[in-house]
């Protein structure tokens, strides 16, 4: 079976964020996902980092574990610019994305 979870992108890297993405995959989870949202509203007095800076930090901090977003908005991103973004992210991950 293969478990998935959700690290919402609210911590800083280095105070906390680099450590969630990094026990996860201590954890074995086969997938993290993090939301593509510009704000979450019971987060919306704290920090909301980007989804795709979080992911690219996340794939250098970890080895095995797939990653992704549970949401991509086509709205904030042209789709040209997205794609290479992503193609980007998974020659940094090694395939992960």
């Amino acid at each position: 079976m293969r478990l998935s979870t959700v690290i919402l992108p609210i911590d800083r890297w280095h105070e906390g964020g680099r450590d969630a993405w990094v026990h996860a995959e201590e954890l074995g989870f086969h997938t993290a996902y993090t939301y593509d949202h510009l704000s979450w509203r019971s987060f919306r007095d704290r920090t909301w980092f980007g989804a795709l800076p979080t992911l690219t930090a996340a794939a250098t901090a970890t080895r095995r574990m797939r990653l992704g977003t549970l949401v991509t908005s086509p709205n904030f991103r042209h789709p040209v610019t997205l794609a290479k973004e992503l193609i980007s992210l998974d020659d940094i991950s090694g395939g992960r994305i």
